[in-house]
């Protein structure tokens, strides 16, 4: 079994005495969002390889079971099939697109190319409300993604719902609590969507919803001292939302045990730096080692214009910093990562000891991507939110009291400033990208609406371009606001931000910072663009 998939258990284990769902992978880009989704209704729910055995899923004893969709067809060679004596194992199962399909498929139902492939908003048309659909509409506007249909049902299943071009849309054996839908509940424009997975989850699984922030900071905690066992750990505190609440719990769970590590590399926005030291110590009574290095990561981008190259080099860089301040400051036995359960997914930046069974430290994770630590600083890894989303980790925030200017902080890239200074990073350059993007988001603040965006920041392209200022030709450099909505980074659409609020920040940028002479808009949603332009 690979160590993602030992580590999924793992933690499907830890949580034995919470209902879970344990969600089987096909790999739809969609898998995350059910993960969520479930745990909106309070339920532990894991992601797990598709080939994740029954006798496996026996021994978590989950309340039940999702298979995601996927890319592929059933009846393709080498197609990913789940294990049949899944079928046995008493529990209800939903079936989502690829899932519905391979259900269907295993217990003797017949799949096909479909006559007409379906993409996009359908309504569905349902014919028997049962255990899934109970108290909704008769008619759903669906989100389809599929080129394949069920033509032919297994033996105990009916036709729950139907499109216009998908006869069977939706299905059911009541007596197995077995489901299948044709399209995708777990996203926005399945309207009622949350309700069919709670339906299923909180109906047919009998789930009691225990899962909360509360009890997982309690779990987290105890957990914690357990494995430090007096011993010393380090954190290295980046100022963001997961590292900041990481800070607050295990300080809560160690005390003086916890060490804080901030390296200041000259990437960070305007007065972020002061304000994260002054705000730990003089509010919160946590103390944090300040490490100024910025001219040491300023000399080592120059001349340097390629977005990777900018990484390797900060990465290479923070990995000579952190290696001689932690020297200075250890001995430690352990490394605090602000881990996220989607970078255990897609981060292979770990290894297991051998001897011990515990995750160790070869690089810093690559949500801060800064690249890796050196094989010879082999901490251990304490990671408390390796099974939390990024607005779990809000949350347990929130429980911890955490203050607000923190808790609702957008996300920021471990490079920073660096790669939104697009082409050379000069200190210059980096000034006149804090000064702007501190008017952005000034007045993003100031109009009531930080909240409501995922992420919004400015860029300095490395181009310049004519202008008129004073009756004078001006040929200076551009910005670019970024602004998105999303619900977690994986996707993100551009926000629409009112026209005389751009009109301000634009005035703003323009009058008040020197060089700037246009400021455009970024209108490109994730995908196909990223968030990030570097």
């Amino acid at each position: 079994m690979s160590t993602q998939a030992a580590r999924s258990i793992d933690q499907l284990k830890d949580n034995a005495l919470t209902d879970s769902i344990a969600i089987l992978d096909f790999g739809s880009q969609y898998s995350q969002l059910i993960t969520r989704r479930v745990r909106e209704l309070n339920t532990f729910s894991e992601l797990l390889p598709y080939h994740t055995t029954a006798k496996e899923l026996k021994r978590l004893n989950p309340k039940g079971i999702i298979l995601s969709g996927g890319p592929n067809s059933v009846y393709e060679d080498g197609a990913p099939v789940c294990d049949p004596e899944i079928w046995k194992l008493g529990l209800p199962v939903l079936g989502v697109c690829y899932g519905m399909q391979l259900m269907a498929h295993q217990l003797g139902g017949v799949v096909k190319p479909a006559e007409i492939k379906e993409f996009g908003r359908a309504t569905l048309t349902v014919v028997h409300h049962g255990s899934l659909f109970k108290d909704m509409d008769p008619t759903i506007e669906s989100w389809m993604s599929h080129g394949d249909s069920v033509v032919n049902l297994p033996a105990g299943f009916q036709i729950t719902g139907r499109t216009m071009d998908t006869p069977v849309a939706a299905i059911a054996d009541e007596e197995r609590c077995f489901y299948g839908v044709q399209f995708h509940p777990e996203v926005v424009h399945t309207v009622g969507g949350q309700d069919i997975i709670r339906n299923f989850v909180v109906g047919a699984c009998k789930v009691t919803g225990s899962w909360t922030m509360k009890k997982f900071i309690d779990e987290a905690i105890a957990e914690v001292r357990q494995r430090a066992n007096g011993k010393r750990v380090l954190l290295a505190l980046s100022g963001g939302v997961d590292s900041s609440t990481l800070a607050f719990l295990l300080h809560k769970a160690i005390g003086d045990n916890l060490t804080c590590m901030f390296i200041d590399q000259g990437f960070m926005r305007k007065n972020e730096p002061e304000w994260l030291v002054e705000t730990f110590e003089r509010d919160f009574k946590i103390h944090v080692h300040f490490i100024k290095a910025r001219d040491r990561f300023i000399d080592k981008l120059k001349g340097i214009t390629d977005p990777e190259e900018k990484r390797k080099a900060i990465g290479a860089e923070f990995i000579r910093v952190f290696e001689s301040e932690s020297r200075a400051l250890g001995p430690f036995d352990y490394l605090a990562q602000g881990t996220l359960y989607p970078d255990v997914i897609e981060s292979a930046g770990t290894k297991i000891d051998p001897k011990t069974g515990e995750r160790v430290a070869v690089k810093i994770k690559s949500h801060h991507n800064v690249g890796g630590l050196p094989e010879d600083l082999q901490f251990k890894l304490i990671e408390p939110f390796s099974k939390l989303f990024k607005d779990e980790v809000r949350k347990v925030a929130k429980e911890l009291d955490v203050p607000e200017g923190i808790r609702v902080r957008h996300p920021f890239p471990g490079p920073g400033l660096a790669i939104r200074v697009l082409g050379e990073v000069t200190k210059e350059r980096l000034k006149t990208l804090r000064e702007a993007d501190w008017i952005i988001r000034e007045e993003i603040k100031a109009h009531g609406l930080y909240r409501q965006i995922w992420q919004v920041f400015g860029v300095l392209l490395p181009t310049k371009s004519v202008g008129v200022m004073g009756d004078q030709r001006t040929y200076q450099n551009q910005i670019v606001i970024r602004a998105v909505t999303s619900e977690d980074g994986m996707t993100a659409d551009w926000a629409r931000l009112p026209y005389d609020l751009l009109e301000v920040i634009s005035r703003r940028i323009v009058n008040e910072v020197p060089g700037i002479n246009r400021v455009v808009y970024d209108i490109t949603s994730k995908p196909p663009a990223t968030i990030e332009w570097e």
